[in-house]
């Protein structure tokens, strides 16, 4: 009786308001899948509604990546998951403010200036702040969230102490809006911080304070006259840049950890100095040491230089590859396996933003890191962007299983799109690899949208039709659980 009250009116309410509520659940769904790569319908599923269904007991299936020797594989992963400092990162006074004043947008996540502040902190305080004023008063600067507060801070130190290298730093980095500004501050800062230096120099072997003190005066110095040499960079004194790193590293050779040489490479790349690039490599592309994207790229750019221009697909696939050419092909295909976001944004199929101030290797900041700084290299060598497009994609052959086993590195860290996501800007879209298959609720809840919609037009275009196509189904469901009760 109740079903036979039933207007088509109210068919067609049900079916459009069925369409439009499952719309809404597929849009979010695949919004949450675009910005945190998860279903959320299945996130809740798991966090929430499994313990209340008996499943708290039994665990969640192990990744892919480690099925096969658990311990070592999360092992080797781990070391590739920590987050380093940007080698080349920009200034925040004179780029990155200025690309925020020009397009309104934020270049710097929040998690990327935290691990900035604690860089800085660990970089220029020891515990023998709180014998100089100065120091004191910039121990709180660098630990302040905002900037003007951070810059009024370095004056104070400054009134308190004129030689306070730190406080030039701080006003190097923020405050100047031009590169030359900067200069000037960390020149100033150079002076101050020799001074200093040398004075730590003749005590630190008094008291550990003291040793400490040299550790914190010696980051400074190294922090300054590699700034400075990126200033030169950016102004164009190439040569005087290059001297200065050299100068750095050969004064300084313990801290090879800060990857200075990786503005050095980038500095002889722009001089056309290829036999130096080369000369630096065979240092610092040893299986003992850390690899990075520059590394790897300019090992393969190097290789593709010596037979870029001749190289043609057609040719090749006729005759065959060369040995140079083959040469080439695998320190591509090398590079692209320890970094595979990198090509697509060399090839300007995705493009860039500014690099953040710390990178994660083998991801996604790494890559526009890499590419933001290196892309000209690749465009001044003619061809080589040609054979690293006909194949960058074949690397992918070889490593079906990037998380379980790689061929010439460990397997691809399933941690980088997490940590890139919290690195780049959320107006980036985030390189993922490998590409995730969507989840089944978006499968889900795209068809429950269409075949509700589907009810919704042909309600409306043939009301009695469907209404008594409704009937029919709910009067078959009635009669089909009146029989199995009798038969019970």
């Amino acid at each position: 009786m109740f079903l036979s009250t039933l207007t088509p009116k109210f068919y067609f309410a049900l079916t459009v308001t069925s369409s439009f509520i499952s719309g809404l659940i597929f849009v979010f769904e695949w919004w949450h899948f675009r910005k945190y790569g998860t279903s959320f319908i299945e996130q809740v599923s798991v966090s929430h509604l499994r313990p209340l269904i008996g499943g708290a007991e039994s665990s969640p299936p192990a990744p892919a990546a480690f099925l096969a020797g658990e311990n070592e594989t999360s092992r080797q992963n781990m070391p590739e998951c920590k987050v380093w400092r940007n080698p080349l990162n920009l200034f925040r006074g004179a780029e990155y403010s200025r690309y925020m004043w020009v397009t309104g947008k934020e270049p710097l996540t929040y998690y990327d200036m935290n691990l900035s502040a604690q860089d800085h902190q660990t970089f220029f305080t020891c515990d023998t702040d709180a014998l100089r004023p100065s120091d004191t008063v910039m121990q709180k600067a660098w630990r302040e969230r905002n900037p003007q507060a951070r810059i009024k801070a370095a004056y104070q130190a400054l009134e308190l102490n004129n030689d306070c290298a730190t406080a030039y730093v701080l006003l190097a980095e923020e405050e100047a809006t031009t590169i030359v500004d900067a200069e000037k501050y960390f020149k100033q800062a150079l002076k101050a911080g020799e001074m200093i230096y040398r004075k730590s120099q003749n005590c630190h072997s008094q008291s550990p304070q003291h040793e400490a003190q040299l550790r914190r005066d010696t980051n400074v110095l190294v922090y300054v006259k590699r700034r400075l040499a990126m200033c030169a960079r950016k102004l164009g004194r190439i040569r005087e840049a290059v001297k200065m790193m050299r100068d750095l590293m050969k004064e300084f050779p313990l801290l090879s950890m800060l990857n200075i040489h990786e503005n050095l490479l980038e500095a002889l790349l722009e001089l056309q100095a290829y036999a130096d690039v080369q000369a630096v490599l065979a240092k610092y592309d040893d299986i003992s040491l850390p690899k990075s994207a520059a590394i790897c790229y300019t090992a393969a750019l190097l290789k593709a230089r010596a037979v870029s221009e001749r190289f043609s697909p057609e040719t090749a696939s006729r005759r065959g590859l060369s040995t140079a050419e083959i040469n080439a092909v695998e320190a591509i295909h090398r590079a692209v396996e320890f970094n595979p976001h990198v090509p697509k944004y060399l090839l300007e199929m995705k493009s860039l933003v500014l690099p953040p101030e710390h990178i994660l290797k083998r991801g996604d900041s790494e890559a526009v890191a890499y590419a933001f700084f290196h892309l000209q290299h690749w465009k001044r060598i003619e061809g080589a962007l040609n054979l690293l497009h006909c194949t960058w994609e074949g690397t992918f052959r070889m490593i079906p299983y990037p998380l379980e086993k790689g061929h010439l590195f460990y397997p691809y860290p399933s941690c980088t799109e997490t940590a890139d996501r919290e690195l780049l800007p959320t107006f980036h879209e985030v390189s993922v690899y490998p590409q995730k298959e969507l989840p089944f609720f978006i499968h889900f809840t795209a068809g429950l949208c269409s075949f509700s919609a589907m009810l919704a037009l042909l309600t409306h275009q043939f009301p009695e039709l469907m209404v008594i196509f409704a009937k029919a189904v709910s009067t078959g469901e009635v009669a089909s659980s009146q029989s199995h009760a009798c038969g019970a």
